[in-house]
């Protein structure tokens, strides 16, 4: 903050005189000298600071209030702010954790697994995507890649409890994610990190098609990490419709017979950010 430089009664009260003032002159000097005084004071107190009750801004918010900033958008402050993103993903992973609860007294420990999407699923970017915007920047592979390198993303709320309950129910757990392969290593260490379990982690080929559905097949056939024998996966978890077998923007078209297996075998986290919507 700057301050005003304000002077003090000997640089107020400065002035010469080239001869001797008469009584009247000099009534009129000490006027003035009180004048001066009064104003210098009076300019002081008003450039001093004044301290002021005010809320701290969240730190996400804090950069889109200075003057000057790009703002960040809504859909971004709200994954990264609101309390009911907080809410909503407990809500999911609570829906989740009551279905494999479920599935776990008919199945045998082993037999059974669950398949989740890694970004926006288990793992929270909303940092990069609020970098990005408040640099008026958008996506791009080169940004990305440098971002997954930093491994700062870190777990949402309710998924380590759930990954947690799975492993101790005796169900195994597959990501699959479209992070490129030479990404995964970094991603491993994220989940890590964090002591998120994980039984397989099956990153897109780099090269390849965004598709997940053989990587899908594969969990269920039990060709991955995840089991050596066939597995009933017993529940999908996701942010993007895709995260889901065969599934796509079409099926917003189908009618509610197309989203019959939601909230009972698939279960979508909110992501108002970025998907295959835009």
């Amino acid at each position: 903050m700057s301050r005003t430089k304000c002077a003090g009664p000997a640089e107020a009260g400065h002035y010469s005189v080239r001869a001797t003032p008469s009584r009247e002159a000099y009534a009129v000097k000490r006027i003035s000298l009180a004048a001066v005084l009064l104003v210098s004071i009076t300019a002081c107190r008003s450039a001093a600071p004044v301290a002021v009750a005010t809320a701290t801004p969240p730190p996400a918010t804090a950069a889109a209030s200075a003057p000057g900033a790009i703002p960040v958008p809504d859909s971004i402050r709200w994954v990264r702010t609101s309390a009911e993103y907080v809410a909503a993903l407990e809500q999911v992973y609570r829906q989740a954790t009551a279905r494999v609860e479920a599935e776990a007294r008919t199945h045998t420990a082993g037999s059974w697994a669950v398949v989740l999407d890694a970004d926006e699923t288990v793992i929270d970017n909303a940092v990069y995507q609020e970098e990005r915007a408040g640099a008026g920047l958008g996506y791009s592979e080169a940004s990305w890649d440098a971002w997954v390198k930093r491994r700062e993303a870190t777990p949402l709320p309710g998924v380590g409890a759930f990954l947690s309950r799975v492993r101790a129910l005796g169900g195994r757990i597959a990501i699959v994610t479209n992070r490129l392969q030479t990404q995964c290593p970094d991603t491993a260490a994220v989940f890590e990190r964090y002591s998120l379990l994980y039984d397989a982690m099956l990153c897109r080929v780099n090269g390849t098609a965004s598709n997940k559905n053989p990587r899908f097949q594969a969990v269920a056939a039990g060709q991955t990490l995840a089991g050596a024998t066939p597995l009933d996966v017993v529940a999908f978890i996701g942010d993007n419709i895709q995260d889901f077998p065969a599934l796509g923007q079409a099926v917003r078209g189908t009618g509610p017979e197309g989203f019959a297996a939601f909230g009972v075998r698939f279960f979508v986290v909110p992501n108002p950010m970025y998907g295959s919507w835009q």
